[in-house]
């Protein structure tokens, strides 16, 4: 006997559910590379102090903490965009595009980490005037920001893609109140289950 073969998935669910792990894919991944160039060393120098050289380091934290908190932010909408619906999801989605690309721009604009050089040598030299002799920009500044485009590029895909992704708590209705259970209905023999029916506003009779 011929068994009633399923049903093959439609080219609009396929789709969705690939872009639907693509924006967890890269949105994640982006975040991650974020949050661990933003601990890396950014910038190194050297400061003259007392007739010497000091060798001098600048990590992501010290230049600039905003590639960090953005990442943080873009995890939290990451999450979010799966929480709403119809607007407030484009919302959380276009929030989420903005923190990787705010990301981005702050690691290119503040990456050369020179500032954050010239406050070391002060402290270090206990002048406020003095500064780094010598400054050299690492690559985790572009691999910040790399980390950020991916970011960027999962709140995109929630932008163009994200009305047909499923939302949490399948179990609620539109109306946003969870599917209320059918009550059992009245055994004629039984007195208690009367009275229930008779509580509830029901006719037992029916």
């Amino acid at each position: 006997m011929g068994g009633v073969s399923a049903a093959p998935p439609s080219p609009n669910d396929t789709g969705s559910r690939r872009s639907v792990a693509a924006a967890l894919l890269l949105g994640a991944l982006g975040a991650c590379v974020v949050l661990l160039g933003s601990g890396r060393v950014w910038a190194r120098g050297t400061a003259a102090v007392g007739g010497g050289t000091v060798p001098l380091t600048a990590d992501g934290g010290d230049v600039t903490g905003l590639p960090a908190a953005l990442a943080v932010v873009g995890l939290a909408a990451l999450v979010a965009v799966f929480a709403v619906r119809g607007r407030g999801r484009q919302l959380v989605a276009a929030l989420l595009a903005l923190s990787g690309l705010g990301a981005a721009l702050a690691a290119l604009l503040a990456g050369d980490g020179r500032r954050a050089l010239d406050e070391q040598a002060a402290r270090t030299a206990a002048d406020s005037a003095a500064h780094v002799a010598t400054a050299a920009q690492t690559a985790w500044p572009y691999a910040t920001a790399a980390g950020a485009a991916l970011i960027l590029a999962a709140g995109l895909l929630a932008l163009r893609f994200g009305g047909a992704w499923p939302a949490m708590g399948g179990r609620y209705e539109r109306g946003g109140g969870p599917q209320a259970a059918r009550p059992p209905a009245a055994d004629p023999d039984r007195p208690e289950d009367l009275w229930k029916a008779l509580d509830r506003g029901e006719d037992p009779t029916r």
